[in-house]
């Protein structure tokens, strides 16, 4: 899987590329060790439209769904979106800290995103996610784990416990491919 593989720059060959203007230089000591996994749908519990990418790059017109009217202002990304068929889209390149953590600490350490790398899946907690998009995901965990030091890879919730419950309780760690010792528990 080498076209998955991250380039010296630290974009994915294999993923369609869309930029999105929310992410920054990670700061000194910021070299990426955890990897955290994420679930979205934009509106809520729908898949396939344009809401996600709309909300990455803030573009997202609140008249057109009410649920976007309490969220349209935010400047939020990840690194990688995998949809429901297991299209993969990069917004923000690997060496760059994307906005996706928010609040949130692991392994005493706070402030997630200055050292993780954010992998959004199109899904929500109620419903199970696709055998399509495991297969990305580990792929593009596989790549990863050989260009980073990872120690981890984590849910959302496990990084801010109480405040997010993605990827939800659907999401079967058992399907990810990892060395033991790296999955969150």
């Amino acid at each position: 899987m080498s076209s998955i593989s991250p380039s010296d720059a630290g974009w994915v060959p294999a993923a369609q590329r869309i930029l999105s203007p929310n992410f920054d230089d990670r700061p000194p000591g910021g070299e990426v060790s955890l990897i955290v996994i994420h679930a979205i749908s934009l509106p809520p519990a729908q898949f396939g439209g344009a809401g996600i990418v709309d909300l990455f790059t803030n573009q997202l017109a609140p008249e057109a769904h009410p649920y976007y009217r309490e969220i349209a202002g935010l400047k939020v990304s990840a690194h990688f979106l995998i949809r429901r068929q297991g299209e993969l889209i990069q917004f923000v390149s690997t060496r760059q800290r994307a906005w996706h953590a928010g609040i949130s600490s692991w392994a005493g350490r706070g402030r997630c995103n200055d050292f993780s790398i954010g992998i959004e899946l199109e899904g929500s907690d109620d419903i199970p996610f696709d055998a399509a998009q495991y297969a990305t995901l580990n792929g593009l965990l596989a790549s990863l784990l050989k260009e980073y030091a990872i120690t981890a890879v984590v849910g959302h919730s496990d990084i801010a416990p109480g405040r997010k419950t993605d990827p939800g309780p659907l999401f079967d760690w058992h399907l990810l491919s990892l060395p033991c010792g790296l999955l969150r528990k």
